[in-house]
């Protein structure tokens, strides 16, 4: 149903994911790292005493509805298959990592992220490996367009998923602690390993993704403009965490990975229309659009 204004359920979502995202972050700038400014009164106490755990849970889940909301009605329930791959595929990594080191080098999750599948594996966390890895395909699969490039599609979307952990694991086992490091690493505690780990279990998912959208269709419909949009919020709470802390190595890795991703978009996109290609003009992080569908 759309709004007097014109929007969507899906935008109208999105708007409200980015709204929660921007008071969590400014929460986080102004009493997470500065809790003295707190009033002394016991409400402000209690608030603060459980806002970590709760803001985590609730980006998790705002941004879940927000992807409900999208996916519903440019796929129907074509996509549901590709989340039940990510959510089965993502806990066994994760519940392998957890008890044996292994991809991702040794850790293990605190109390903060809630409830947990197994004894070890927060069930929000095979959950928010599909919040990443969902749109990442539809910006890969939009930019390498036709027949013949699955290859080139898993590769980038991997890349998509993994530049999200340059700020994601600086900003939740260091600047906070959502998850704990067996033997911390270089890179704001965070094992160097753990960047392979990611990028070997993201060739896993986009593969299942890609076989499943070659099934069903499962992200044809889903528009280019929002998914770029949704993965550049969803991507703002841990940038902006690491950058507030002052963590300048994250937000500067993060942001230069997220850049070579866009040139290497426009590249492409501007050298298949440069040989004809008759797909629509646009790129995954600023994709033409009908007037009126943006945010």
């Amino acid at each position: 149903m759309e709004s007097r204004a014109g929007l969507g359920a899906e935008r109208i979502a999105l708007w409200g994911f980015l709204a929660f995202t921007v008071i969590a972050l400014l929460g986080f700038w102004n009493f997470g790292l500065h809790p003295e400014r707190l009033p002394s009164q016991p409400w402000a106490i209690a608030v603060f005493q459980n806002s970590f755990p709760w803001f985590a849970r609730g980006q998790i889940i705002v941004s879940g509805v927000a992807l409900l909301f999208a996916f519903w009605k440019f796929a129907g329930t074509r996509w549901v298959p590709a989340f039940a791959a990510v959510f089965v595929l993502s806990f066994m990594a994760e519940h392998i990592g957890t008890g044996y080191g292994f991809p991702f080098s040794g850790y293990r999750y605190t109390q903060m992220l809630g409830p947990r599948l197994l004894d070890r594996v927060p069930w929000l966390i095979p959950i928010s490996w599909f919040l990443m890895s969902a749109p990442s395909w539809v910006l890969a699969r939009h930019t390498f367009q036709g027949p013949g490039r699955r290859v080139q599609k898993i590769f980038f979307a991997t890349w998509l998923l993994v530049l999200w952990d340059l700020a994601l694991d600086p900003a939740m086992s260091a600047a906070t602690n959502y998850w704990i490091w067996e033997t911390p690493g270089p890179f704001y505690g965070m094992p160097w390993v753990n960047i392979l780990g990611w990028y070997g279990t993201g060739l896993v998912l986009m593969t299942a993704l890609s076989f499943i959208d070659d099934w069903n269709g499962w992200s044809e419909g889903v528009e280019v403009r929002w998914a770029a949009q949704y993965y550049l919020v969803i991507l703002l709470m841990p940038l902006g965490m690491v950058t507030v802390k002052g963590y300048w190595w994250s937000t500067i890795i993060t942001l230069a990975a997220l850049a070579a991703a866009f040139v290497l978009a426009r590249f492409v996109r501007g050298r298949d229309e440069g040989a004809g290609d008759a797909a629509p003009r646009g790129v995954p992080l600023g994709s033409q659009t009908p007037a009126g569908s943006g945010v």
